[in-house]
């Protein structure tokens, strides 16, 4: 039998805690890897920077890129090509992406009737950062509108397709939200989109894009690594966070270890990297506890999830340990018997090594080190970061 690692980087919070940096920090240790993305889409905001200054904030390439490790990006991740293409054109050498056959395709129509209604919703908002994740997952259920990578690889021209989709969302748009969706720019959109289907032909035709079957990636023998890189965080999740305020993903461990699980003839080796911010943080609407006054950060000046329409502002505060607690346990559910370790980021944004936590509702200093002693599982290894860069951590 086949003997493989695998790492699954998972976020404890509701996102930006940190899951960039994990991951190119597994990537550091383990060259001969490939990062796949098992949950999300091109929402994903992963700022990774080297030690010689490179910096980049990944959304369709894995956070390993800037070493020149490959990326797959699997069926549970929606793809948007215009932000495929631009991002791949933005990085100094071409990187290799693999794209399952099944990933829905994110439109701009997807994109229109996401903000439509968030804006629609007005003080109700359920908190999307409006780039159409939740809408793709939601036509995809509707087999007269989806539209996935393979139809990009198996048609000639899916503007067919595109014209299907574009009335099944005027319709929408016209009855469930406050705009007309004649009042937005969908021809040229929609011609921005075709071009970047062909430029997209154009990489396959170069390999930079490779479209794949699951089972090529995980019983290829390039690789003796597999670094899982998780989106957004499990105070989230579509079944575990705060409805209405969630994502339309597994964002645990889930689909990373159903990919896992499905080849018995692969030994995996298996670990999950838990990662949290010192702090709390959360982009979007939703319960978060009102900032402490005494809350005050440094070295934070190049937050990249700054405020947005959609989201709103970026709001900090005092970590909430109860609230990784049931993090922890939610995962549980999917990685009891799992090596487990823990990434605690930030640390660099507070002035002493003493911080405030929240547990048991209470405000409690403690040392940095003593957050671990204060969470419901044991971790095989801690690793601390007081830096953006991973040959730090």
């Amino acid at each position: 039998m086949v003997i493989k690692n695998a790492f699954i980087v998972v976020g404890l919070g509701f996102g930006d805690e940190g899951k960039g940096l994990a991951t190119d920090f597994l990537c550091l240790q383990h060259p001969n890897s490939i990062v796949i993305r098992h949950n999300g889409g091109h929402q994903a905001g992963h700022c990774v920077t080297t030690k010689d200054g490179k910096r980049h904030v990944f959304s369709h390439l894995g956070s390993g890129s800037l070493r020149k490790i490959p990326t797959f990006w699997s069926r549970f991740c929606t793809v948007e090509p215009c932000s495929l293409v631009e991002e791949i054109k933005h990085l100094e050498y071409a990187p290799t992406v693999y794209i399952d056959y099944q990933c829905p395709l994110t439109t701009p129509y997807d994109i229109f009737f996401n903000r439509a209604q968030e804006i629609t919703m007005d003080n109700k908002r359920i908190g999307s950062c409006g780039l159409g994740y939740r809408t793709t997952i939601d036509r995809q259920t509707n087999l007269s509108v989806k539209l996935s990578f393979n139809d990009i690889v198996a048609s000639e021209d899916i503007s067919e397709k595109l014209y299907i989709i574009e009335d099944y969302y005027r319709t929408k748009t016209n009855l469930e939200t406050k705009f007309i969706f004649d009042t937005f720019s969908h021809i040229e959109e929609t011609n921005r989109y075709l071009s970047a289907i062909e430029n997209i032909k154009k990489l396959i035709s170069q390999k930079i894009i490779i479209p794949v079957h699951e089972k090529e990636v995980i019983h290829s023998k390039q690789w003796n690594t597999y670094i899982f890189e998780g989106a957004q965080g499990i105070l989230l999740d579509q079944r575990f966070g705060t409805k209405p305020h969630i994502t339309k993903s597994n964002t645990t461990s889930k689909n990373a270890i159903e990919i896992i699980s499905s080849y018995r003839d692969v030994d995996f080796k298996s670990s999950i990297f838990y990662v949290t911010r010192a702090y709390q943080t959360r982009h979007g609407a939703g319960p978060f506890r009102t900032k402490n006054p005494r809350f005050k950060l440094k070295n934070n000046e190049s937050e990249t999830n700054l405020t947005n329409e959609f989201q709103g502002e970026f709001r900090t505060n005092f970590l909430d340990i109860d609230q990784l607690n049931y993090a922890l346990k939610c995962d549980n559910i999917f990685s009891l018997g799992f090596d487990k370790s823990l990434i605690i980021t930030c640390l660099d944004h507070f002035d002493s090594s003493e911080i405030i936590v929240y547990c048991n509702d209470k405000e409690t200093k403690i040392d940095y080190r003593e957050i671990s002693q204060n969470l419901s599982f044991e971790f095989k290894n801690i690793h601390y970061s007081f830096s953006s860069c991973a040959e730090q951590l």
